[in-house]
């Protein structure tokens, strides 16, 4: 029969485990406009969320992100992403992210 812990700093480390844990939900709602623009949206913190933003088309975009987390301001973020290029737009709240709205609307250059 193998331990399951090893040593004080393998059960440390398993202890830690679900602290680390901060996944939460995220809805995402485009608008694009007709544009080839694609989105990976993250949970970069229990605190902090953030999109990147991909153009894909041959005209350059600029795109409105606004973050809502319910009961907070939301926060907006204003880039302009050129032909073929991406760009990255993060919001940081003062609460714990319980769940993440996007609203991602971009029109052409």
């Amino acid at each position: 029969m193998k331990k399951f812990c090893y040593g004080v700093s393998g059960c440390v480390f398993l202890a830690l485990l679900p602290l680390t844990a901060f996944a939460y939900p995220i809805d995402v709602t485009k608008q694009l406009n007709g544009l080839n623009i694609d989105y990976n949206a993250f949970d970069t913190d229990n605190d902090i969320a953030s999109i990147q933003v991909n153009n894909y088309g041959k005209t350059d975009a600029t795109c409105r992100v606004v973050f809502n987390n319910g009961p907070e301001a939301p926060r907006t973020r204003t880039i302009e992403v050129l032909a073929g290029k991406h760009k990255n737009a993060t919001a940081k709240f003062t609460r714990e992210i319980i769940k993440m709205r996007i609203t991602l609307t971009c029109t052409p250059k």
